[in-house]
């Protein structure tokens, strides 16, 4: 059993399902180098973690062999499928599905390669469903290729093997009033997550960076659909050098933030934050609900 504060991952992502809370991430050890594999940690109380037991592993048949980033698990009709960002050299990074029929694994190759496009430097895939049940992915076009980073969106066919049409412009790093240049020209794009609020309006988080370093800003559609106009708000959700979030609610429908903080390896951790809905964003409380305990 470890706690939250041991766990090494960048890019938490928590599915909660059927009573217990399952915890993907990448994995900090191999995060920025040669990686075969995903893993899950497994809790009744988001502090108390049993694992990892690995859900994915690159046996030598798999394409990538390197930067295997922030896996998310989404149900949906009826199995589990994996949305992540792997890298191999002359090849563009990008996001493939998996599929297994448990949120333990094992996980298998669903789509034929990445469903970004192929001559995109992408990551950070997101599955979104709209109103209508329709499935989107949306995702990074990254700041490395396009200096000033993107979020896009694809629709995708309804097994989710394959798109379904053309990718669209969401926003641009630049954007964001709150944004700060990386280095003096580029501006960062990572992990947009997208969340329907009880007034149905529809919010996305991601990372770039602020005054403080790696932070989560938000946007808000116009029309409540991605195909609208996204307004940013002028404040940043977390700005303390952390990001790559996540919502989820609880047990007890307490809505978090889950992240990792600070941003730096090999410190980063995972962190919840709870949040409470306000209109067209959250308000979230200071101190995270666990504390954080750098190895």
């Amino acid at each position: 059993m470890v706690k939250s504060g041991d766990i090494h991952i960048r890019d938490p992502f928590v599915l909660p399902y059927e009573g217990t809370y399952y915890l993907y991430g990448t994995r900090g050890i191999t995060c920025w180098g040669k990686a075969d594999g995903f893993d899950v940690f497994v809790s009744e109380d988001l502090e108390n973690w049993e694992g990892p037991f690995e859900v994915f592993h690159n046996d030598g048949t798999f394409w990538a062999d390197h930067h295997y980033w922030a896996p998310e698990v989404h149900p949906y009709d009826g199995a589990f499928y994996m949305f992540a960002s792997f890298k191999k050299a002359g090849v563009c990074r990008g996001t493939q599905i998996l599929k297994a029929e448990s949120p333990m694994g094992p996980f298998h190759p669903h789509s034929d390669g990445p469903l970004t496009p192929r001559d995109w430097e992408c990551l950070d895939g997101t599955l979104y469903l709209s109103a209508a049940g329709k499935p989107y992915m949306i995702f990074c076009h990254e700041w490395l290729q396009v200096h000033d980073g993107e979020i896009w969106a694809v629709p995708l066919s309804g097994d989710l093997k394959t798109t379904a049409g053309e990718p669209f412009l969401l926003l641009r790093a630049s954007d964001q009033p709150g944004v700060r240049s990386k280095d003096g020209r580029n501006y960062v794009t990572d992990g947009p997550f997208l969340y329907r609020l009880q007034n149905h309006a529809l919010v996305m988080i991601w990372a770039t960076m602020g005054p403080q370093g790696y932070c989560e800003a938000v946007a808000v559609s116009d029309n409540g659909e991605i195909d609208g106009k996204w307004r940013l708000s002028p404040d940043l959700l977390f700005e303390e050098d952390g990001g790559h979030g996540m919502i989820f609610r609880d047990q007890e429908g307490q809505l978090y933030i889950a992240l990792h903080a600070p941003n730096q390896t090999p410190q980063e951790r995972p962190c919840f934050y709870r949040l409470w809905e306000k209109e067209n964003g959250f308000e979230r409380e200071r101190e995270p609900r666990y504390a954080l305990e750098y190895i």
